[in-house]
């Protein structure tokens, strides 16, 4: 295939001397030949383990899988009907995700060295040899996966620009340990120097980010989603994002298909057949939106805004002349698209196949020949599983019969068709580990043999609880959703002592899988509610907004309210009230112990911001570039940030707080976690750090997630228990 550079943020391409003055993109992967793998497996491996991210070969005879039976996420290959699955890389570094080449002959993955943020892409042979890593070997670099050509000739990858820096990361990262609990460390840059140059106007926020405008021309420009600008709010302190197709084989040289600096995201989620347009994901959190790039010219012909959630937003048709879109342009939730093209990759038309009033299209997966799509659907939290099939001629119109699998456990965490029909699934459940099952052609599910029982999800003795949904209300009047764990053999007439556990993103949303975290706290006669507050995913557009700019101190105020609907319901123990969360489950934590003193008597914030100009300073640049479209822009929003910051109350704070962190995370450097902590102990309240060794942002370690849960549950039975300390 012949390709030309694009030009970057995606525009038609500038004049010469423009481009001669651009910043350069991040620059091209050079590959490294790594060892080959041909040691036995682990010979520890765990019963109650996790298999995820399946991705099968051509034939759809074997099956290349996430793993963790040696204690941390792996590369593991198997048969799809039988249980001799093995480890394709030995190596220690956790993976996140996987595909397997069209042509059969690489499998390509991601992994997290160190287990921190800066992943790498590798390939390797279906035998283990030929290992390499493609992107991201590079000091300070970082890459992750895109889509296979057609014909598995190349893959796509993103890779980030190193910070200026080199291999040190330009943030804070620790404080030292004879810190003053000054909010960055010595040689950090102060957060208003660091983003001096960012002078491009603020992300709207507030109630007028909800308004809706009227569907956008086909034909917009790139900055153009959902009829809305896509505000440029200036280039990150440095760096860029860019998108490269790397032979794998080594033959040709790496090839730039789309370049951004300032960059919040971006992902090359499909090539057409003949290699002429690509589907390129980009955009900051709440703003993404689908690119078709003439690889040729680098021009972009048609961009669409998308829905957040899983990366991988749509497909080319066989033809080429349609684009399959999971998007939830101009509506509360994402429906299934489709997108017509003219002979130049221009819209010509945008219609609505298949929506749901609602629910939310979680994931959408469709094979290369393009004759069916599967579709797994957002049904308050759980998921429900569809085929259909997809006109293939220009004329056609309307999706064929649609078919609904029943499914052995709750929610579908990734699809992987099959060319000759039926898919692999990756499941997850209330009382189960995530595991893969098949479905055939007349999509009844089987187990693959590899996965571990469902009998096998915790040690005998203690099952599973399974969830009941809840539902509140805010004191402003809006509808909150959640689960509650009731501890087993609690009376159910007597009030227990409750965990308001929350969760990240904030666009993430709680959903009805088996956490051994809650069984940890389950085993110590804590109950658990993980209530899903203004922010989250699952319950349309205009929940996920509704805590933009100060809408984030009703955020905060839902956590009360969520406590006081439990205590209301004669469920919780209105004097043995705990939080926690990790991520931005971590800041709301840290922000409701210090907003709301008096109500909880505990707290653990794992991985979360206490500051937000010293998460701004430290964090990731494309990361920040993101955050800035969710929390507000460093500078323009400076002092809506300060207030909204847990370290700008901290002297509020009375319950005891343990703090847990990943020593790599950075995403949210450990400093955030660190100058909470120092503060809570110069006013004299009880504050401890964890810090886990080897993990990022995300815990993917057997024993250091073990070590976790237990910490935390000793800290809040401790503080929760009969009889809890005055």
């Amino acid at each position: 295939m012949d390709h030309a550079i694009a030009t970057a943020g995606g525009t038609a391409p500038a004049p010469a001397d423009a481009e001669r003055d651009a910043p350069p993109p991040a620059p091209a992967p050079v590959p490294v030949r790594m060892p080959d793998h041909r040691s036995a497996d682990p010979p520890t491996l765990l019963t109650a383990h996790g298999c995820w991210y399946p991705s099968a070969n051509p034939t759809g005879e074997h099956v290349a899988f996430i793993c963790d039976r040696s204690g941390v996420p792996q590369l593991w290959s198997g048969p799809a009907r039988g249980d001799g699955a093995h480890v394709l890389d030995g190596d220690p570094d956790p993976v996140t995700e996987v595909s397997w080449s069209p042509d059969g002959r690489w499998i390509a993955y991601t992994s997290a060295p160190g287990g921190g943020e800066h992943t790498r892409v590798l390939v390797v042979r279906p035998d283990g040899t030929g290992r390499q890593v493609l992107a991201g070997a590079e000091p300070g670099s970082s890459a992750h996966l895109g889509c296979w050509t057609r014909d598995g000739t190349a893959l796509a990858v993103t890779v980030a620009q190193p910070s200026a820096s080199g291999s040190e990361h330009t943030g804070a990262g620790h404080l030292p340990a004879d810190a003053d609990g000054a909010p960055a460390a010595p040689g950090a840059k102060a957060p208003g120097a660091a983003w001096s140059e960012r002078g491009g106007p603020a992300t709207l926020l507030g109630a007028a980010t909800a308004n809706r405008a009227p569907a956008p021309d086909p034909a917009a420009s790139a900055h153009t989603a959902a009829g809305r600008p896509v505000r440029d709010i200036g280039p990150v302190r440095s760096g860029g994002l860019a998108a490269y197709l790397v032979d794998p084989d080594g033959a040709n040289a790496p090839v730039l298909l789309y370049g951004e600096e300032g960059a919040a995201s971006l992902r090359v989620c499909d090539t057409s057949p003949d290699g002429r347009f690509a589907l390129v994901r980009r955009g900051p959190r709440g703003r993404r939106e689908a690119l078709v790039l003439d690889t040729a010219s680098g021009r972009t012909t048609f961009a669409l805004h998308v829905a957040d959630g899983d990366p991988w937003i749509g497909r080319f048709s066989a033809d080429a002349r349609t684009v399959w879109l999971r998007s939830d342009t101009d509506r509360e939730f994402a429906a299934l698209l489709k997108v017509r093209l003219d002979e130049e990759g221009a819209g010509r038309a945008v219609s609505v196949e298949i929506e749901r009033d609602g629910s939310a299209l979680d994931l959408l997966s469709v094979p290369d020949h393009g004759r069916w799509a599967l579709l797994a659907w957002n049904v308050h939290g759980a998921s429900e599983l569809e085929s259909i099939g997809l006109p293939l001629a220009d004329e056609e119109s309307g999706v064929g019969p649609r078919h609904r699998p029943v499914l052995p456990h709750e929610v579908v965490t990734r699809i992987a068709p099959l060319e000759r029909g039926g898919l692999f699934a990756a499941l997850a459940g209330s009382r189960r580990r995530p595991g893969i099952w098949e479905l055939d052609q007349g999509l009844v599910p089987a187990r693959a043999g590899w996965s571990a029982r469902d009998e096998d999800a915790v040690p005998p003795g203690r099952p599973p609880v399974r969830p009941v949904p809840l539902r509140c209300r805010a004191r402003d009047g809006l509808t909150l959703g959640g689960w509650y764990y009731r501890a087993p053999g609690r009376d159910p007439g007597r009030p227990a002592p409750c965990v308001i556990h929350l969760h990240g993103g904030p666009e993430e949303q709680e959903r009805p899988v088996f956490s051994p975290l809650y069984h940890e706290l389950l085993g110590r006669g804590l109950d658990v509610f993980a209530p899903d507050v203004r922010g989250s995913s699952g319950w349309g557009r205009s929940f996920v907004d509704a805590d933009l700019g100060d809408g984030r101190f009703a955020a905060i105020d839902d956590v009360a309210d969520c406590a006081a609907h439990v205590v209301a319901l004669g469920y919780a123990d209105p004097v043995r009230l705990g939080v926690m969360g990790r991520s931005y489950g971590g800041y709301l934590t840290m922000a409701s112990l210090v907003w709301h003193p008096d109500l909880f008597r505990a707290g653990v914030a794992v991985c979360g911001m206490s500051d937000f100009a010293t998460f701004f300073a430290g964090t990731e640049p494309w990361i920040a570039q993101s955050a800035t479209a969710k929390y507000g822009h460093p500078e323009h929003d400076r002092e809506l940030l300060r207030a909204l910051s847990p370290m700008s109350r901290v002297d509020q704070l009375r319950a005891p707080v343990l703090a847990v962190h990943g020593e790599h995370d950075t995403n949210v450097p450990p400093t955030e976690s660190e100058q909470f902590v120092r503060a809570a102990r110069e006013r004299g309240v009880q504050a401890r750090q964890l810090t886990l060794r080897n993990e990022g942002h995300e815990f993917l370690r057997a024993d250091n997630r073990r070590l976790y849960r237990r910490a935390a549950a000793d800290w809040l039975e401790r503080h929760l228990g009969p009889t809890p300390p005055p």
